[in-house]
């Protein structure tokens, strides 16, 4: 029989076990499942900062980051009485019952299963049909730099400012970066949407061609950053600050002060590093919570491209019904001419 080689975490009152500690889950870095479980541990405070209360769903990589990973949004049946969880209704009318970490033991039940990094819809347990935050998606075309992500990140920065926003910057522990804002939880999922696509579209046209907020890759300039505007419709999430991510090395989302954006270097944050950064560093997204703010300015803003520059709303995702006002949702290249708009 084999060895079973299993060790117990003793964590807000529980008992979490935790299968295959030695089991390595970074190859490259050689990360162990232990090593992933402790950085958690470790980084409780921080990572709970952004995911405490949230559905979250879990993307599990039992063989380690080079498996293929299974998402699962439904918890198990069969699960700690402990667990907290929360009934989310998808666009399609189908229910699940997801995760919501509340503390410690909640994390390392979720990495005794697999999960590297956490996902979390933008809302709370409390109220599930209406946000509490606005989420910027950087996401670099494969001719656009680290520079570019980091030039565009700056411009997104002083549009929120100037619609009363406070944005706290992050890497994405990939090729881009996120900026999140809390919001308060007055506007439902098409309304805060619209906020950022009209952010998007603001972004865009200060950029001088540095970013686009086009959905079809085939309008997108190959060097420039997609503002991925449809991150804020239902059902979509985005990995969580100080997340691990199954990269190479172990990369961590991780926060940033705005005066670190400039010459930030997403190699630099890690599994192994990060933790020592929370210690002497700290933690420059610790107050978001006390930073909400109101999307009455960027709303404003969406009603002007409207009315005043003729715009109409942006593709949807593949997997939401057709929307009041979208446009065909159809490539252009393979739209018929009168659609393009196309002389006869």
């Amino acid at each position: 029989m084999a060895k079973d080689n299993a060790i117990t975490f003793e964590l807000d009152g529980r008992e979490v076990r935790l299968s295959n500690p030695d089991k390595v889950y970074f190859p490259k870095a050689g990360v162990t499942k232990g090593e992933l479980a402790q950085y958690y541990v470790d980084c409780a405070g921080a990572v709970l900062n952004h995911l405490r209360e949230r559905p979250t769903v879990l993307k599990r990589y039992a063989g380690g980051i080079e498996a293929k990973p299974f998402y699962q949004k439904r918890v198990p049946d069969k699960r700690p009485e402990w667990l907290q969880t929360a009934v989310i209704e998808f666009p399609s009318g189908r229910t699940a019952r997801e995760l919501v970490p509340v503390d410690t033991a909640h994390l390392i039940w979720g990495v005794s299963l697999g999960n590297v990094d956490w996902n979390p819809h933008p809302i709370r347990r409390s109220d599930l049909d209406h946000p509490d935050e606005l989420r910027i998606d950087l996401d670099p075309m494969p001719d656009a730099g680290w520079e570019r992500v980091r030039e565009v990140a700056m411009i997104a920065r002083d549009v929120l400012v100037e619609h009363d926003l406070v944005g706290f910057p992050k890497t994405s522990g990939s090729r881009g970066m996120h900026i999140n804002v809390r919001i308060h939880q007055q506007w439902d999922f098409t309304t805060v949407r619209a906020a950022a696509l009209a952010l998007a579209r603001e972004v865009e046209r200060r950029a001088d061609g540095l970013a686009t907020s086009k959905w079809w890759k085939e309008e997108r300039p190959p060097d420039a950053v997609f503002m991925d505007y449809n991150q804020n419709a239902k059902d979509h999430t985005v990995a969580s600050g100080y997340s691990v991510r199954p990269v190479a090395d172990a990369r961590v989302s991780c926060a940033l002060g705005w005066d670190e954006v400039p010459t930030c270097d997403p190699a630099d944050y890690t599994l192994r590093t990060v933790p020592e950064r929370l210690q002497t560093v700290g933690d420059p997204s610790a107050d978001i919570d006390d930073h909400t703010g109101s999307l009455d300015a960027l709303l404003a803003l969406a009603h002007r491209d409207a009315e005043e520059r003729g715009l109409e709303d942006a593709p949807w995702p593949p997997h939401f019904a057709k929307q009041p006002g979208e446009p065909k949702r159809v490539q252009p290249s393979r739209a018929r001419p009168a659609e393009r708009g196309d002389s006869p």
